[in-house]
């Protein structure tokens, strides 16, 4: 049998992968990527002679996928922990430390985001439990009009933004509750009187296990293993122009005819793939959009006197170009056991691509005068490189679960097809790494002989 999987991202190199575990030896599995190389957003690069990732750099250490693929790959030894800073928040022209018992940057308490908002903001949080609450089950609405309703809208602007600008480059203004905080979501179904009620039922349980995880020498150790455990063909610089059932079973050009089809695409792609197989589940695709984003890697001096934080977000409205930075020789000990001190900066969001039109130079000025700023100590970069990422993320904007529902409906009955990415649920690597899985298992069912 011919199996093709389209895009070579990790969640396309993840279902390759499983099919060749579950399929078995006999199978031609064809990666077709349109890029230079594999990896999509996950992309290490060298700085100082160190090799650095310059797309995601972390994975949310308490959900199990990535981990357990490293162990099934014999990687574990290469799985890190951060060191347990916290991040600060740029807001006002200072650095506040991240507030704690929040969810997503929602507040669970009035006094847990005393400092970085205003008094009045303070005593909004406080009384919230006392004044009319609405809410309808399976509504969905952007973060920003519920959060600023109930918290004020310093609390969207300052706590939650930072941290939605990390996972989506967005802003709570351009995603859905039900997306981005499902717990809330979840809990205001059920009944929650108020949002504070909310909040404090969706919260996770205390725990000592690491919220996040990494990859020691970045995560093109991940994608190598899984290009060669996966046997499979791998064609770069090849663009799939078309999609289209055959008697046997779907034509995939310019390769030919195939038995079945993963499609690891964005959202666009998949629309104009699904087209004309698919015309329902296209145009629920086609409403999904994309932000963009740069990452700028600054080597300093190993003696330079960071803060001994994990990283600075900054707060919509600041006067600042970057929107974070992410200290990463403090927040990862086997980086700071380097020479040199590394700091990535990230600019860009959803609505505000222009950054990705600047030049290097004018990046790498930008990253180490905004350091400066909010660090108050000088930045003399040793090195620095630049990565963009044109319509790197998927904005799961109010209704995307519904969006996603249709494009699973609408594919349902197409045998031999199976989709995964990051636009359907979940943008980050452990949900990636899912929806490969779930990919290939889709296929399995089809060739594998039932007993």
């Amino acid at each position: 049998m011919r199996i093709a999987v389209v895009g070579g991202g990790i969640s396309g190199l993840v279902a390759a992968y499983r099919l060749r575990t579950t399929v078995g030896d006999d199978a031609d599995i064809v990666v077709v990527e349109r890029g230079r190389r594999i990896g999509g957003i996950l992309y290490t690069g060298e700085l100082a002679g160190e090799p650095v990732d310059l797309g995601a750099e972390a994975f949310v250490g308490r959900r199990p996928e990535v981990p357990a693929l490293l162990r099934e790959l014999g990687l574990a030894g290469q799985l890190v922990v951060p060191a347990g800073r916290r991040p600060l928040i740029w807001s006002g022209g200072a650095a506040h430390p991240m507030p704690e018992a929040t969810l997503m940057g929602i507040p669970s308490t009035a006094e847990s985001v005393r400092g970085l908002v205003d008094d009045e903001t303070v005593a909004m949080i406080a009384e919230e439990p006392h004044r009319p609450f609405a809410w309808y089950p399976d509504a969905d609405i952007d973060v920003y009009s519920l959060i600023a309703s109930r918290f004020g809208a310093q609390v969207a602007e300052r706590s939650v933004d930072p941290l939605l600008g990390g996972v989506y480059a967005g802003t709570s203004r351009s995603i859905g509750v039900r997306a981005a905080v499902p717990p809330l979501a979840a809990a205001l179904d059920a009944g929650a009187p108020n949002l504070t009620a909310a909040v404090a039922a969706a919260m996770p349980p205390p725990s000592d296990a690491p919220v996040f995880g990494g990859i020691r020498d970045g995560y093109h150790v991940l994608l190598q293993a899984l290009s060669e455990r996966s046997r499979a063909r791998i064609l770069t610089e090849t663009a799939v122009t078309r999609l289209a059932r055959s008697t046997r079973g779907w034509v995939v050009d310019p390769i030919g005819a195939v038995d079945a089809v993963v499609l690891a695409t964005p959202a666009p792609v998949t629309a104009r793939l699904l087209r004309t197989v698919a015309p329902d589940a296209a145009a629920a695709a086609a409403g999904i959009e994309l932000s963009s984003s740069v990452v700028v890697a600054l080597s300093l001096p190993g003696d330079t006197a960071l803060p001994d934080n994990s990283g600075v977000l900054v707060a919509t409205g600041e006067p600042l170009r970057a929107k974070a930075f992410t200290l990463s020789s403090r927040k990862w000990p086997h980086l700071g056991a380097r020479e040199t001190a590394l700091v990535r900066a990230s600019f860009a969001k959803f609505g505000d691509p222009a950054p990705l039109s600047w030049s290097d130079d004018e990046l790498i000025a930008a990253a180490a005068e905004d350091l400066a700023t909010v660090t108050g100590i000088r930045i003399d970069p040793l090195e620095a490189v630049v990565q963009r990422w044109p319509g790197g993320l998927a904005q799961y904007a109010p209704g995307h679960l519904d969006r996603v529902a249709e494009i699973e409906a609408g594919t349902a009955d197409l045998g031999g097809l199976a989709l995964a990415g990051a636009y359907l649920r979940g943008v980050g690597v452990p949900a990636c790494v899912a929806s490969g899985e779930r990919a290939a298992q889709r296929l399995a069912a089809r060739f594998t002989p039932q007993r």
